[in-house]
């Protein structure tokens, strides 16, 4: 193996190979993710030392890992491929470690279903009789964004007051993989929630969403959100995500509108994602006919 790889993977700390990551023209939040994961591949090697057969090994280490997701296990293996794949980019590996080596299949299924109409309008009433404090109206005003508008956690959590045009009722949001800003409508709910929380948060500029107490300056990150609505769905007895919203969002537009429609109000790039939804919610809609064609021959319990 290449002395400088060698001593790169078995004795250099990961704060290290964390840099191998810096030429990659990928967004900062993509950056850290790998760096937040490359350190179980590292570990892998470490123990087991690196070979042309290290990606496959890693892969059948990760499959026999009963704790983990297939989309989780796909994240660690996706991380470990960049990885190797920037090392013989930049000569340190003189073999491409991942030829063949390929990710977890994954159903496009979605594994845990979105919150339903009755969750949200509960969560909503919920939230709607808390006290007006600012990190109430913060929740409120990322409930809407969430519920109304279809908002992705990093989209909520880029945005700048700058971005927020309460005269033409738009919102500039810096969407999933894009580079620029593209305007939204705000329905009315949102402005009411937006205009509440500006002026109780009384800034000009800068992120629109920032830390309570002690880390005003910093920008709030999608761990916070997570957080904040983990509190609100565990005392509702909620087992859902946050992403939930979003598959609410969608799953309500295809009720009534046409996919490309959706498409263009959720900001998928591809309908592929959509089929999805939409298969769900054919299904769904559908299973309640077989059912009834089933129920004439009744029941085997009294």
């Amino acid at each position: 193996m290449n002395t400088h790889l060698n001593w790169l993977l078995l004795k250099e700390p990961q704060t290290k190979t964390e840099n191998i990551f810096d030429g990659l023209d990928v967004s900062e939040t993509t950056r850290k993710d790998y760096s937040a994961r490359v350190g179980l591949f590292i570990s892998y090697v470490q123990q087991h030392g690196f070979s042309q057969h290290s990606c496959t090994a890693f892969k059948r280490y990760l499959q026999g890992r009963t704790d983990y997701t297939i989309s989780t296990k796909n994240k660690y293996l996706a991380t470990a491929r960049v990885f190797l794949k920037e090392l013989n980019r930049r000569g340190m590996l003189p073999f491409d470690v991942t030829y063949n080596v390929r990710q977890f299949r994954q159903s496009k299924k979605h594994k845990r279903d979105g919150l339903t109409d009755d969750q949200v309008h509960l969560l909503g009433v919920k939230i709607k009789y808390l006290p007006p404090t600012l990190r109430n109206l913060r929740l409120k005003t990322m409930y809407s964004l969430l519920a109304f508008q279809g908002l992705r956690q990093i989209e909520i959590v880029r945005l700048n007051v700058e971005d927020i045009d309460l005269v033409r009722n738009l919102a500039f949001v810096h969407g999933k993989g894009s580079d620029d800003k593209e305007p939204i409508y705000l329905a009315p709910a949102t402005q009411k929630a937006l205009r509440a929380y500006l002026e109780a948060y009384k800034a000009t500029s800068g992120a629109l969403f920032s830390s309570l107490g002690n880390r005003k300056t910093e920008r709030l990150s999608t761990k916070t959100i997570q957080r904040e609505f983990y509190v609100q769905f565990k005392e509702l007895a909620y087992n859902k995500t946050v992403h939930g919203f979003r598959h609410f969002y969608v799953t309500e537009l295809l009720k009534s509108m046409s996919m490309q429609d959706v498409r263009k109000f959720s900001r998928h790039r591809s309908l592929e994602m959509l089929m999805v939804y939409d298969d769900e919610t054919n299904v769904e809609k559908k299973s309640k006919h077989v059912f009834k064609m089933f129920a004439r021959f009744g029941s085997v319990t009294a």
